[in-house]
């Protein structure tokens, strides 16, 4: 069996040890966290070792791989400390707090030639919605492709900032806290995100950080793109009401939260709808859309992330997600805050 140490017991951290008791090839050998009775009950109620310190519980335990899921700011540090000892990881998002340190572990990362043995928990793109758009993407269905409008729009309650104030204070907001999701899915899809342009506002929360912000982007494609995202705008055209992926959200089936369009058909996901001409040839507002629907095998994407997170520890497998994903997704969240402070458009620095 293969050993598995988590850091950081929290909220994602609880979801992989569950995760990890459903496979047959790893298991779960150590707790690493901060010292709290709560903390060392849960590693006693599991039966496995607690540690407070990552390279002690290393020395002892000798794991076959880490799974980093503390808070943001310990991120880059203990994916260091696992690249050092040769271990491979998997490192929750964001890769780190600013782009200054995860540039730093992006290098330590490439000069270890460690590349294929991290990966960054953009879920996400272990699912079969962002499968299946690439598949009918590169299908050449939507032709060349023009533009996107995507939606990450729901009501955040008033308990979510109370449990943590700090969401509604610099360092929250959901531009940091939600936007990294949706700008990996797009680079996934549309490839890279030359610049932006961001008016934002917080008007209906008054607090120190964003509750609404319209994102425009272009990618080196040439494709445009725009998106709307809110904490406190009633809607169910967000990702999570129409994925499905997560059983604690209500789920609208026939609902998308994006829109891709080409110069000869458009897509709607995560309801899969395709409007397309048959040919070139027969492209013109005047002609009707050929109508399909693609049939997704819904899978949960965090258990199929566990899965490969498994085979990259025994090295049948590289990442989907790499640490150089990581970082550029979080070079376009730090190019929309940067724009969403000057108003003016910004060019993302990878």
């Amino acid at each position: 069996m293969l050993k598995v140490v988590v850091v950081g017991p929290g909220l994602m951290g609880r979801q992989h040890i569950e995760l990890l008791a459903s496979t047959n090839e790893a298991t779960l050998s150590g707790i690493v966290a901060p010292v709290s009775d709560k903390n060392m009950n849960y590693a006693e109620v599991l039966g496995v070792p607690f540690f407070s310190d990552l390279q002690v519980c290393i020395d002892q335990i000798q794991p076959s791989g880490i799974i980093i899921s503390s808070p943001n700011e310990f991120h880059v540090s203990q994916a260091q400390v696992c690249v050092e000892n040769k271990i491979p990881f998997l490192l929750e998002k964001p890769l780190a707090i600013n782009l200054c340190e995860g540039r730093e572990l992006l290098e330590l990362v490439n000069k270890a030639d460690f590349q294929d043995r991290a990966m960054v928990g953009h879920h996400r793109s272990h699912g079969s919605i962002i499968k299946k758009s690439e598949d009918l993407i590169k299908s050449n269905i939507l032709g060349r492709l023009v533009t996107i409008q995507g939606s990450a729009q729901f009501f955040k309650p008033q308990d979510y900032f109370i449990q943590g104030p700090w969401r509604s204070k610099l360092g929250g907001g959901p531009i940091l806290l939600n936007m990294i999701h949706e700008i990996s899915n797009l680079r996934t899809l549309l490839g890279e995100i030359q610049s932006v342009q961001v008016i934002a506002s917080s008007e209906v929360r008054c607090s120190e950080v964003e509750d609404t912000a319209v994102i425009n982007l272009r990618f080196t494609s040439g494709a445009l793109g725009s998106f709307v995202l809110s904490d406190c705008a009633v809607s169910s055209k967000s990702w999570e009401m129409t994925s499905g992926e997560n059983p604690n959200y209500p789920f609208y089936p026939n609902e998308y939260c994006y829109v891709i369009s080409g110069t000869r058909g458009m897509l709607e996901i995560p309801s899969m709808m395709v409007k397309s001409y048959p040919s070139d040839k027969d492209a013109s507002w005047m002609t009707p859309f050929a109508e399909s629907k693609s049939v997704l095998d819904r899978v949960d994407p965090l258990e199929n992330q566990i899965a490969e997170f498994v085979e990259l520890m025994k090295g049948k497998a590289g990442p989907t997600v790499t640490i150089d994903d990581g970082y550029r997704n979080l070079a376009v969240v730090e190019a929309i805050k940067k724009a969403a402070e000057s108003g003016s458009l910004e060019e993302v620095e990878y």
